[in-house]
């Protein structure tokens, strides 16, 4: 696994710090946790728990659509 090295201000160094030893890990695991959660591909995690069943208003209906024209052919 690659090592990356990075500078940052003292500040954020130490909340950095502060959340890591809030969340019980070490600083290293919670740095790859907020780069995979940034850079990561697929969904982030939790997303379908948050969005699926969200909506509160009218139930949403589909106009109708009506027919589909004729193209010529290409």
């Amino acid at each position: 696994m690659p090592q990356l090295h990075a500078y940052v201000p003292e500040h954020l160094a130490e909340r950095l710090r502060a959340r890591a030893r809030a969340r019980g890990v070490p600083v290293s695991r919670h740095l790859a946790d907020l780069i995979r959660r940034d850079v990561g591909s697929g969904w982030p995690e939790g997303f379908f728990e948050e969005i699926v069943g969200g909506w509160q208003g009218q139930p949403l209906r589909r106009a109708p659509q009506g027919r589909l024209e004729k193209r010529e052919d290409l």
